[in-house]
């Protein structure tokens, strides 16, 4: 077992020492190499639409809110017996961005 490990390093030396002079070549090429692996996976999970079934299932998850009849009569209430509040309604209405 002895020899056959000093045969084979016997064997990989001069590949080693040859191989010494491009490290540096080598790691550039395994770093590009793993930032277009992951350009590339990152552009197909980009690109990846759900299915109609799954928006489907993800929409019939979703409560939409609901507002009483009697809380809307009670607003529209409030807001017609108040004169400030109607004209800030008002004026909200017709320039929303003006403070």
């Amino acid at each position: 077992m002895k020899e056959s490990l000093d045969k084979l390093t016997s064997k990989i030396a001069p590949f080693l020492t040859k191989l010494s002079r491009y490290k540096l070549f080598c790691f550039f090429i395994v770093l590009l190499a793993l930032y277009g692996f992951l350009v590339f996976r990152i552009n197909t999970l980009n690109n990846k639409t759900p299915s109609d079934d799954a928006i489907t299932a993800k929409l019939q998850t979703v409560s939409r809110p609901r507002i009483d009849q009697s809380v809307k009569d009670k607003v529209q209430q409030l807001q017609d017996n108040s004169v400030q509040v109607k004209s800030l309604f008002n004026a909200s209405r017709s320039n929303p961005f003006h403070e």
